[in-house]
């Protein structure tokens, strides 16, 4: 898994739902700090947090994880 690719997308997910990370933290149950790092990609995230956060947001593990396909087809 791409750390910085998840970061990003996990962020951008938070925001479309309107999280601040402070109130995604305490949703999650992760310090703020580490959501932090998560979403700058300097901290990986295990599979256990990553459904976690995933349940939170209202989405499945693999649109955190997946690319999209681009208008090209690849």
């Amino acid at each position: 898994m791409d750390a910085a690719r998840i970061g990003r997308r996990i962020k951008a997910f938070r925001k479309l739902k309107g999280y601040t990370q402070i109130d995604f933290a305490r949703e999650v149950g992760l310090s703020i700090t580490l959501i932090g790092n998560i979403e700058r990609g300097t901290r990986e995230v295990n599979n256990e947090i990553l459904v976690h956060i995933a349940a939170v947001l209202g989405i499945s593990e693999e649109e955190l994880i997946v690319d999209g396909v681009n208008k090209n087809g690849y």
